[in-house]
């Protein structure tokens, strides 16, 4: 597979990763296998897709645990991604930044990891309690410490802030100049795929400047963009997508448009193609610092997942996906 390189050490990684989140947080719970999941990041890792996204929420800590079954028998195949900063209460979820909640938080993740050094240690969410450049401070003292490798910080938050008119990622380059300060930037996270580009406005190319790396979530809709959804079959109460207002059976039918545009693109690409490989094609062509990370608790859909790094989009489908229909239904 393709390498991309992520930030300024170019520490390199398969230009597909893995999303791990869906093995044992916010899809279909009922689904959710332990032994299927240890055989989707094997042959991810066989594949290429060396990237292996995480957090210590995901579960909570369950999906750390379930990545360190592989990790003790494979680390030198893996580029290890994990967040910090996220409490999970029975009925909701908080924000802790204290310097010293992130050094034991650490510690706690590299026991359940099975391994000596975290690639990327991303700040899942910033402490409103407690000024980002201390959390910073604390997380850039671990790579000093030889805990961690390279920082990063998700802003996957946003979702919830999405307003007509609104430069919706101007908070959080703010917040990106701050933490600068205090030690590198390698990598961000956020959601980007074809029906949620916003990133694209300014994030992704304040990135590209920089020489930080992208991580695109997200990057096929939730699912949406495979095509394998049905409209009004529903999702289970756990699963995140039934409370999400592009996920009703009126805008998912609304949306179907964006689907079949997909589906004429890979067409044109031949019979084993899929929408979900053209989404993700579509997203690897938005600079060569952007990697793609979708999420699957299959093997089958992390082998397809992982073939989209050989696709290449002509000028022709990159025209056609700019003009599909903006997505129905607000994130609001």
């Amino acid at each position: 597979m393709e390498r991309r390189t992520i930030g300024a050490a170019a520490l390199a990684v398969g230009a597909v990763g893995l999303g791990c989140m869906p093995m044992s947080w916010a899809y279909s719970g009922s689904r959710q296998r332990g032994d299927e999941s240890v055989r989707a990041v094997h042959r991810a890792l066989d594949l290429g897709s060396t990237l292996l996204d995480t957090a210590d929420m995901y579960g909570p800590f369950t999906n750390e645990l379930l990545l360190g079954r592989v990790l003790k028998e494979r680390r030198g195949d893996a580029f290890v991604s994990t967040k910090v900063g996220l409490l999970v209460g029975e009925q909701h979820i908080v924000a802790n930044g204290r310097p010293g909640y992130v050094r034991r938080a650490c510690d706690a993740s590299l026991r359940r990891l099975q391994t000596d050094v975290i690639d990327l240690y991303q700040l899942h969410r910033e402490d409103p309690e407690v000024p980002v450049e201390e959390t910073w401070g604390a997380m850039a003292e671990l790579v000093q410490a030889g805990k961690v490798r390279s920082l990063g910080l998700c802003a996957m938050g946003a979702r919830g802030g999405r307003r007509s008119g609104n430069r919706l990622y101007d908070a959080t380059i703010r917040q990106l100049r701050r933490v600068q300060q205090v030690f590198p930037v390698s990598a961000v996270e956020a959601e980007l795929s074809v029906w949620s580009p916003e990133a694209l406005d300014t994030l992704v190319p304040w990135c590209a400047a920089r020489g930080i790396g992208f991580l695109a979530a997200m990057p096929l809709g939730n699912g949406f963009l495979t095509g394998t959804l049905t409209p009004g079959e529903g999702f289970e109460p756990d699963d995140v997508r039934a409370r999400h207002p592009r996920f009703t059976a009126e805008m998912m039918a609304a949306n179907q448009p964006i689907v079949s545009g997909l589906r004429r693109i890979a067409a044109r690409h031949g019979e084993s193609v899929t929408p979900a490989q053209v989404a993700l094609a579509w997203v690897l062509a938005q600079g060569d610092h952007v990697v793609p990370v979708p999420g699957t608790k299959q093997e089958r859909w992390a082998t397809e997942n992982a073939a989209a790094a050989a696709l290449r989009l002509t000028a022709q489908d990159l025209t056609e996906v700019a003009t599909l229909p903006r997505a129905q239904g607000s994130w609001d």
